[in-house]
């Protein structure tokens, strides 16, 4: 049986593990067409605007089981010299396949350009484009440019159609680019050998499995794992996970009590060994300035990649929902709410309506982390007419995050301070 040939998504899945790449290319997971909205989703669409940067570009439409087809389409295209650019051009070298985004023609050559829906060029993109400028030299492709396209940050959308030209940033990553291109003609051989292999690679799970992507495959790989496998401990260094590695403790139960642990650490090792949840002494006095009486606030907000008001950016946090429980003195539960309309930036409404909901009181308002008081910064910024009463609603946050982290722990926790998992711990049966 011929061993499977790599891809740029491949490629990448190698670099962070080879176990991930051989479990994505032999026992791949359903594929789910992308969601609307979704990241991949968002990917693709931004791909689709960064062609109207380069008119008259021709798109390779050939689908992806048609890649013999669509490397002879790319290959004639580019002897065309009234084509000014290719779309998804195809390439192959050896085992090697893969579509480049845009492919520029240049007086002397060609440029490659990568198009990546974040605000920024990040580190692991640039092995990405490595790896289609190492296929395209061997090609015998002329390169004479290597960039990334990615949303500018800066850009600020005006009162009309989005400034597509505007939207992208346009990086020159040649440099980058090239320091790592020397290593992948190093890097393949081992890919090319996992692949080729009947039988799954051995590989400890670590850290590698959350950079530069959650691995898809982490239930499976830590299924072996006890449930309060060493790794799950918070803020656990390298050195203590081989210190205890090579001590043979693979429980957090069992980390010897004389084991050097941070106080934290201290505390969850020894509510998960006895069962039994840890109370500071002085809880009572923390919680003091929680009422009951008070207000507990939630927010909801979306961070549009492609602008959607005038006057946002791209990625910019927006609140259209809040949620506000008011339990009065005498035990009765209130409950009040805003969720924008579709029409229009929904911040000024958010903010007008959060004001008259708790205007003529004076409770603490409980948050859940300082979100809440991060997005009303904002928009006392946003809109300085409102900027008192935005303010004093500020000064009535009460935030019940640090007094969890600090003074509680329930084995029930699962080694997160997260609502969704506190608070069913603290109280059975909530949902």
């Amino acid at each position: 049986m011929a061993t499977p040939h790599l891809t740029k998504s491949r490629y990448l899945a190698g670099l962070q593990c080879l176990r991930r790449l051989w479990l994505q290319v032999h026992e791949p997971q359903d594929y789910e067409t992308p969601a609307a909205g979704s990241p991949l989703d968002v990917g693709l669409e931004i791909g689709r605007r960064a062609r109207l940067l380069f008119p008259d570009g021709v798109l390779v439409e050939e689908a992806p089981w048609q890649h013999a087809e669509a490397v002879a389409r790319t290959a004639a295209l580019m002897l065309d010299p009234s084509v000014p650019a290719i779309f998804e051009a195809a390439f192959a070298c050896h085992d090697v396949r893969l579509r480049v985004d845009v492919l520029e023609r240049r007086p002397d050559g060609w440029g490659l350009l990568e198009v990546k829906s974040s605000g920024g060029v990040k580190d692991h993109h640039l092995d990405d484009i490595a790896l289609q400028a190492y296929v395209l030299e061997v090609a015998g492709v002329k390169l004479r440019a290597i960039e990334a396209l990615h949303a500018n940050m800066a850009y600020v959308r005006g009162p009309g159609e989005i400034d597509w030209p505007a939207f992208f940033a346009r990086v020159d990553v040649s440099d980058d680019v090239a320091a790592r291109m020397i290593e992948v003609p190093r890097r393949l051989p081992a890919m090319r050998e996992s692949l080729g292999h009947e039988t799954l690679p051995h590989a400890e799970p670590g850290s590698q499995c959350s950079d530069p992507y959650a691995c898809q495959f982490w239930d499976r790989c830590t299924a072996d794992k006890p449930a309060d496998w060493v790794r799950y401990m918070p803020r656990l260094t390298a050195a203590q996970a081989d210190r205890l590695d090579a001590l043979g403790v693979t429980a957090i139960s069992a980390i010897p009590s004389g084991f050097p642990l941070a106080g934290k650490q201290a505390i969850i090792r020894d509510a998960i060994a006895s069962g039994q949840p840890y109370v500071a002494p002085d809880l009572a006095r923390l919680l003091h300035r929680f009422g009951p009486p008070a207000c507990y606030l939630d927010f909801e907000a979306m961070m549009p990649p492609i602008p959607l008001y005038a006057g946002t950016r791209p990625y910019q946090t927006l609140p259209f929902q809040w949620s506000l429980h008011v339990l009065a003195a005498d035990g009765t539960l209130d409950h009040r709410a805003f969720l924008a309309g579709i029409d229009g930036d929904p911040r000024r409404a958010f903010a007008e309506t959060l004001i008259a909901a708790l205007d003529g009181s004076d409770l603490p308002i409980i948050v859940y982390s300082a979100y809440e008081q991060t997005q009303l910064k904002a928009l006392a910024v946003q809109f300085p007419d409102l900027a008192g009463p935005i303010t004093a609603i500020i000064h009535r946050l009460a935030d019940l995050l640090p007094v969890v982290r600090g003074a509680v722990y329930f084995p029930a926790f699962d080694f997160s301070h997260s609502i969704k998992t506190v608070a069913p711990a603290l109280s059975p049966g909530f949902r």
